[in-house]
């Protein structure tokens, strides 16, 4: 019997070191799935906030801010309330010709905007897990939609939105 106490001394620590291993390889696991979940979303809210900048500005006078503000999801000071650092200044609209070119003066050339592209520009978001990349730099987020009124009614002023 006396021989066995021995083994069982020096493995009297083993089990808190084989938890540290495999917590650590657990957590770090968890928490890449939920990062990866956040960016899921994060991506999936930028799609729909060039599609809501997008709708605005189809329906919206020419040069008008509320499209830029509906498509950061507008908390009240230019920002998002939904996606953290997303704000007015990441948003661009664009209105096109038939042939898809960027229109450089759009209130000259009424006649001729035949789409409206909201996108994204410039947004890089900020990871929880920073030692890995501080940031992840998201582009590419576009909608392109046909004109509608141009906040132009058939038999009224134009109203703005």
């Amino acid at each position: 019997m006396r021989g066995s106490r021995p083994g069982k001394r020096r493995q009297a620590g083993l089990a808190a070191v084989e938890f540290a291993i495999i917590g650590a390889a657990f957590f770090i696991v968890l928490f890449g799935m939920i990062e990866m979940a956040r960016a899921f979303f994060i991506t999936n809210t930028l799609t729909e906030a060039t599609r809501r900048g997008a709708r605005m500005a189809a329906v919206c006078p020419v040069g008008d801010p509320k499209p830029a503000s509906a498509a950061v999801f507008d908390g009240g000071n230019g920002s998002s309330s939904v996606v953290p650092g997303l704000t007015t200044g990441n948003i661009e609209i664009d209105y096109l010709d038939a042939g898809g070119n960027v229109l450089p003066n759009p209130a000259g050339s009424f006649g001729s905007i035949s789409y409206v592209r909201a996108k994204v520009t410039g947004y890089n978001l900020p990871l929880i897990i920073p030692f890995l990349m501080p940031t992840l730099v998201i582009s590419g987020f576009e909608t392109t939609l046909p004109r509608e009124s141009l906040g132009v009614p058939r038999a009224a002023a134009i109203q703005p939105c």
